[in-house]
């Protein structure tokens, strides 16, 4: 593979405004207990339940159609909502702060604590991806191949501007995604408009990058995630592509196509679960695998569900590092991967069918590490669940739409 041209930049952002109404409404909504016929002190019960289980002034927002609405991740009351596009992507900076709203602009800054639909805005043709590791975050632009770098907490000292910045803009615009590693080594994805082929290590030095490493064995190139002892994983439409100790190494799939798409993991688990497709031309987006790869024992495997259908957005990491998946039939299960075995299951909500599109709001997870929020679509409503036992904490009332993406800020 030829050396990637590498271009740093850095300097203090420019202010950009985005012409968003940011009008906070507040809101008395409280949850609805266990159920409409639940007694008074049912429902209490649940509220005092939720608020051991979060840290005071957590907060989660959710993305509806052409609105952002922030709740009280205890109690799940809804705080203010503020009007934005028609559909946007929710991710948490990583502060305990802020949020990044996609819109057509960049990745515009909701502060949660205030809250606020604030005006600050990281330009970005065709916003994607937002990678958070080792104290820095990472963006990136779609329509340019730009990664913009700048300190995690950097946006709570920044004084309402916004932080100073680096860039590193990829040979050709692509759908990718970067991530900094804590010794300041910028992995991101190789492709161009029509296909992605692989990724580059990249270690920076006196302004400009210089590539360390290398790989192009991975076609369609897509998220990331990054496992105990920094062991980062991309997925593959064969399989996937781990960096560690500065080196590539591929593991291919057991089926000709065999792609995994995102990564959900733990930094203090060597082990990877990943979503799995074997057919390209299967309808819908449900899955019925994952894939299973060991980054200690450099091992990959593939687990069939043995009838847990899924998508991309039900799976997250919580208590004991196991994963837990949200089915189509409304129950959490819960998947050790150390043994690829189902150990349990925690029915939530009613059973729902796969989207038509991907973006369509449809039952989605995501966690605090210990406590479920789940994206009940069928109610317009969220739902906390406490991971470790199955309890369900809190319901928000009926939104305004369906819930679609969600990010929980810790309080």
């Amino acid at each position: 593979m030829t050396p990637t041209p590498t271009r740093l930049a850095a300097g203090v952002a420019s202010l950009a405004v985005l012409a968003l109404i940011a009008t906070g409404c507040a809101s008395g909504a409280g949850s609805n207990g266990s159920g409409d016929d639940a007694p008074a002190d049912d429902a209490t019960a649940s509220q005092e339940a939720a608020a051991a289980d979060v840290a005071a002034g957590s907060r989660l927002a959710v993305s509806l159609e052409g609105q952002v609405v922030v709740l009280d991740a205890a109690t799940l009351e809804e705080v203010a909502s503020f009007d934005s596009e028609e559909f946007t992507r929710l991710n948490p900076a990583g502060d305990g702060r802020h949020v990044f709203v996609t819109t057509t602009a960049g990745f515009q800054v909701l502060d949660t604590a205030t809250p606020e639909l604030t005006d600050l805005v990281f330009k970005a043709d065709a916003a994607g991806h937002v990678v958070r590791h080792g104290g820095t975050t990472a963006l990136f632009a779609d329509g340019t191949g730009e990664t913009t770098i700048f300190d995690t907490d950097a946006l709570l000292d920044a004084g309402g501007e916004l932080p100073e910045v680096q860039t590193y803009e990829a040979e050709d615009a692509h759908h990718g995604v970067s991530i900094v590693l804590e010794d300041g080594t910028l992995l991101t994805t190789v492709g161009d408009e029509t296909s992605r082929s692989g990724a580059v290590a990249l270690h920076p030095h006196d302004g400009h990058f210089d590539e360390a490493a290398s790989s192009d064995e991975c076609p369609g190139i897509h998220g990331e995630g990054t496992a105990q002892g920094e062991a980062v994983i991309f997925g593959c439409e064969d399989g996937a592509l781990l960096y560690h100790d500065g080196e590539f190494e591929k593991f291919t799939a057991p089926d000709e196509y065999g792609r995994m798409g995102n990564a959900y993991v733990s930094e203090t688990s060597p082990i990877i679960v990943g979503d799995y497709k074997n057919d390209p031309d299967a309808e819908g987006y449900f899955l019925h695998e994952v894939a299973l790869i060991d980054t200690a024992a450099h091992e990959y495997e593939v687990v069939e569900l043995d009838g847990i259908e899924y998508t991309w957005r039900g799976v997250v990491r919580g208590p004991e590092d196991n994963a837990y998946i949200l089915g189509s039939d409304g129950s959490i299960h819960v998947l050790d991967p150390a043994t690829g075995e189902i150990t349990d299951e925690h029915p939530v909500i009613d059973a729902w069918e796969s989207p038509a599109e991907w973006q369509e709001p449809h039952p989605a997870l995501t966690t605090d590490g210990s406590v479920a929020y789940v994206a009940d679509v069928a109610n317009d409503r969220v739902v906390s669940v406490d991971l470790a036992t199955g309890e369900v904490l809190a319901e928000s009332d009926a939104l305004a739409a369906q819930p679609n993406e969600m990010a929980v800020n810790i309080g």
